[in-house]
């Protein structure tokens, strides 16, 4: 994000697309199943085309499509946005050597370390 005229604004080189983290997660469950695009799209009763152009990023995702597609796929639908989280925060940086490293600390963990006892 760049400051530009007192407002935030992505930088284009690193801008992630949430439809395109989804296109991907969702083609690899697809292609770890071994199934084509036109047994899942007949499965979640959608157009061949349209999941197509989901997989690649090129269209966004109701919420009622990205379920049924992944009841097509047999993949809960929490599993399914895990996975997008999970890429987006590596995208982000959140991660390092696979590991993910949150924003906050929990509170039991703060209350018993001693790197955040005062003393």
């Amino acid at each position: 994000m760049s400051l530009a005229g007192g407002k935030l604004e992505p930088q284009e080189e690193n801008l992630v697309l949430l439809r395109q983290e989804i296109g991907d997660v969702l083609r690899q469950h697809r292609q770890a199943q071994g199934q084509t695009l036109r047994q899942v799209a007949a499965k979640a009763s959608v157009a061949l085309g349209y999941l197509s152009e989901v997989e690649r990023g090129q269209k966004e995702v109701s919420s009622e499509i990205l379920a049924s597609v992944a009841e097509a796929l047999q993949v809960p639908l929490s599993v399914v946005l895990k996975d997008v989280s999970e890429r987006l925060a590596a995208a982000e940086g959140l991660y390092f050597d696979d590991t993910f490293i949150p924003d906050t600390l929990p509170d039991d963990f703060v209350a018993e370390s001693d790197l955040f006892t005062r003393q």
